[in-house]
């Protein structure tokens, strides 16, 4: 049952609507998931940078099968820390304090988003020999790279999969806030009142 569950979760974050079992979020497509956890991403505010629910969440969607995540509470997870990071979708690069490489809806340093880049076959050869002292125009070079949608809505997929322990992927399918503190400590930050809205719309809307 639960690996039902959570198939259906992911399955219904791509878009397709299944009749069972869950009920809660039966008929919402990735767009109307992303838009009750990042109100504000309904609309663009004109930023060449901004994506609206509608173009991130199949794009996310795609994401999360990419990297094998189905369950709800992790689904959840990452979209309320990617949301928060990037400002309800509308930036791709640090914009305080600006710095290089830093970036993606993950809002990864450029260390993470060097690393996201080798890992990503169409991106391999283009970073080949850079290393974590490269200069800060080839900071910015590699996040321009995985800056690219295909690649954005996938930094946050790819970190939880990649730098995050076992257990706290694990901990997370559990959905509980206990699970979600874990999650922000393996990214470096604590939970905030800021980031427990994110996380609070993100349980709603999955029925959590």
């Amino acid at each position: 049952m639960k690996f039902q569950l959570a198939t259906a979760a992911g399955l219904l974050l791509a878009g397709q609507t299944l009749a069972a079992p869950l009920e809660a979020r039966a008929g919402k497509s990735a767009a109307q998931i992303v838009g009750e956890i990042a109100p504000n991403s309904k609309t663009c505010d004109g930023s060449a940078e901004c994506r609206t629910a509608d173009q991130a969440g199949p794009l996310l969607a795609d994401a999360m099968v990419k990297y094998g995540i189905y369950s709800p509470g992790q689904i959840a997870a990452i979209l309320a820390l990617t949301a928060f990071e990037s400002v309800e979708y509308r930036f791709k690069h640090n914009v305080s304090p600006g710095r290089p490489g830093q970036g993606t809806s993950n809002m990864q340093q450029f260390n993470f988003n060097l690393m996201y880049a080798q890992s990503i076959p169409e991106l391999k050869s283009k970073v080949a020999g850079v290393d974590a002292n490269a200069p800060d125009a080839k900071k910015n070079e590699v996040l321009s790279l995985v800056n690219a949608d295909q690649f954005n809505f996938g930094s946050g997929p790819w970190f939880f999969t990649t730098q995050c322990s076992k257990a706290v992927q694990d901990g997370m399918k559990a959905g509980t806030d206990a699970a979600f503190a874990q999650y922000m400590g393996c990214v470096g930050v604590s939970v905030d009142s800021d980031r427990k809205a994110y996380w609070d719309r993100a349980k709603k809307a999955f029925g959590i």
